[in-house]
């Protein structure tokens, strides 16, 4: 199952909505989660987001 932009639950792009779909879980969790991820580890968490909101396919 491909992951999916989220109409629905979309807070800025509908990425993290997507992803939580994706595995299930609830959007707001996925944002909290993404968002401590981001933070708290050297990856860009703003730069993964853009690529995943261009290369994400709409639901």
């Amino acid at each position: 199952m491909a992951e999916l932009k989220r109409t629905k639950d979309r807070v800025i792009a509908g990425v993290c909505g997507g992803l939580a779909k994706w595995l299930g879980w609830n959007p707001n969790t996925t944002r909290i989660l993404y968002v401590l991820l981001s933070i708290l580890t050297a990856f860009s968490g703003v730069l993964v987001y853009l690529i995943l909101w261009i290369v994400m396919p709409e639901e």
